[in-house]
């Protein structure tokens, strides 16, 4: 594996190759890093597998979204590799040892930087190519179900939203196609008459609409027949169009896992693009924003050929970002790209969230490890479903920390799986309806529920102006929007990962437990406005604060420019 060295103190680094395996040995005392990961942030002496996984819920040491990108307190590598590998590493008194093992192709590299890990992700995202900076509307709030699957459904909840006063910019519909093809709208009769005027409508009231997708050529289910869609696959294998395994037939995704028995997109190959998206132009032609690129790690075999002459070996990782990629290619840059699946390069992406959760506290936990190392991995733009997605609905307590902590993160979105949806089977509700929107949770806790949520909605559209000012710094200066504590204030902060900043002047400290009404928050240095006390303090220090439900722990930089302008935003919380 070829050494290439950004600055000449990273030449320091001893590193040893041998068959299999990559070993490193240099100074420090932390690792973080490696992509989106729910059990950690911090993984000194914890194994990491770089390997897209498609796990359903409790994701534990599994990820979605790997990158092969770890920080330590004066050096930081990038493994150029899309291969599987593992992480195992060690500290003692001499530093730390950080062995990669995998099969290695003979292009990878590995890029070395010195310094704090502020300078060294910027300068390895830098390295390449730096991050794409998403149009400002998504900073907005998201409403997101599997279950709407008609006009009717999507009139619906605009006009709920309106009714209570929740500010919606983005709407993301799930089952809004045929269910066989994934580009044209079901054609049921009734349930879509004029998407186009739909669209527009959406447009006049400042709602972009988001359809999802799944890479996939589906099989049907037993039974169901779809003319079209036949015609689509018998052209896709007269054309090469679909991964292929080594014989040549069609590789198709294995029993036991989603979408079984489907054929796979090669977006290798030039004409799959173009096969693939002059079904799609329409949508762009209609006004869609965007797209929900779900799945993409379909790839589950080594033993498969692409076009460009990648094998499985590679693609396990590289496919779901081959396949955003693809997408992002069509859609310019004006569109965005949803995504829960991506490799090395997801840092030129557009946004992420954290896939499937149960409405669970452990799960409400793992969620912001999770952003904590995606953001110090490269993905600025990632959010989660708030109050989780699947199995029985979260209780009041646990929706409204879940809906205070996703207010305060790059992107803000609640969803749901409905009952009789794709997991009922494996994960039963009680419920007729699984409808996570605030309105709905109402109805089952108290109107309580709907005036805290109605206050934090109201926030996130106040607070818009600072989250897409921070996120253009973010772009500019290569630096994340949710920022752990040991990144933006060094490594004595380096066991702090239940709370952070957002951007460089709010410092936010979730609450997290059943139960809890208060906590302790370590305001590093400088000056700290306390929003539920009304208190400014100057740190280092450490508080314990009182924090009742439809309370979070909020404290604004008072040095920043905009600081009344900041403050004046948060009103409606107080």
């Amino acid at each position: 594996m070829k050494s290439i060295y950004l600055d000449a103190q990273a030449s320091s680094i001893v590193v040893v190759e041998k068959q299999g395996s990559v070993c490193l040995q240099f100074k420090g005392t932390h690792l973080w890093g490696a992509g989106e990961h729910f059990d950690r942030v911090e993984f000194l002496s914890h194994p990491r597998r770089n390997e897209v996984e498609e796990v359903f819920t409790q994701q534990g040491v599994h990820t979605y979204l790997p990158q092969p990108l770890f920080l330590s307190d004066e050096y930081a590598f990038l493994v150029q590799s899309d291969r599987v590998f593992t992480v195992e590493s060690q500290g003692s008194d001499d530093g730390i040892q950080l062995t990669l093992q995998g099969a290695f192709s003979p292009e990878d590299s590995l890029v070395i930087a010195s310094g704090t890990p502020k300078k060294t992700l910027g300068e390895l995202l830098s390295y390449l190519g730096g991050v794409v900076l998403p149009p400002s509307w998504v900073f907005g709030e998201w409403a997101s179900a599997n279950r709407w699957k008609s006009e009717e459904d999507v009139r619906a909840v605009m006009d709920a939203a309106a009714l209570h006063g929740f500010p919606i910019t983005v709407l993301v519909v799930e089952a809004w196609s045929d269910e066989s093809t994934f580009y044209t709208f079901s054609e049921e009769q009734g349930l879509w008459p004029d998407p186009r005027k739909l669209i527009e409508e959406m447009d006049t009231q400042g709602v972009h609409l988001v359809l999802w997708q799944i890479p996939v050529y589906k099989a049907l289910e037993e039974g169901r027949r779809d003319i079209r869609h036949e015609q689509d696959l018998a052209y896709v294998r007269e054309h090469g169009l679909a991964v292929l395994n080594k014989d040549g037939t069609p590789y198709t995704i294995p029993e036991g896992n989603w979408f079984a028995g489907s054929m796979v997109p090669d977006f290798t190959n030039p004409e799959t693009r173009k096969w693939w998206f002059s079904k799609r132009k329409y949508l762009m032609d209609m006004g869609v924003s965007g797209f929900k690129t779900d799945g993409g790690e379909c790839i589950l075999t080594d033993d498969v050929l692409f076009h460009d002459g990648s094998t499985g070996k590679e693609m396990r990782n590289r496919y779901p970002q081959s396949y955003i990629e693809a997408y992002q290619e069509f859609i310019g840059p004006e569109r965005i790209t949803f995504s829960r699946a991506g490799y090395l390069g997801a840092q030129g992406s557009m946004l992420f969230w954290a896939g499937d959760q149960l409405s669970q506290w452990s799960e409400l936990q793992a969620v912001l490890n999770a952003g904590l190392s995606a953001a110090i991995s490269g993905i600025f733009w990632w959010g989660f479903d708030i109050g989780g997605f699947a199995g029985p609905m979260p209780s009041g307590e646990l929706y409204l920390r879940s809906y205070e902590l996703g207010s305060l993160v790059p992107v803000m979105q609640w969803h749901s799986e409905p009952v009789g949806g794709q997991f009922s089977e494996v994960m039963k509700s009680e419920d007729r309806i699984n409808d996570r929107s605030p309105w709905h949770m109402a109805e089952r806790y108290g109107e309580e529920v709907l005036a805290i949520t109605k206050r934090y909605s109201t926030m996130r559209k106040s607070l818009i102006w600072y989250l897409v000012r921070e996120a253009t710094v973010s772009r500019e200066m290569l630096q994340p929007m949710m920022r752990p504590m040991f990144y933006a204030f060094g490594s004595a902060y380096a066991d702090i990962y239940d709370q952070y900043l957002l951007g460089s002047s709010l410092l936010v400290a979730p609450i997290l437990e059943k139960g809890q009404r208060a906590r302790a928050v370590t305001l590093p240095d400088g000056s700290w406005y306390d929003l539920f006390t009304g208190m400014t303090m100057s740190g280092p220090c450490t508080v314990e604060r009182g924090y009742s439900l439809g309370q979070i722990g909020i404290f604004i930089n008072t040095e920043d420019a905009e600081f009344e302008r900041l403050k004046d935003s948060f009103a409606g919380l107080c």
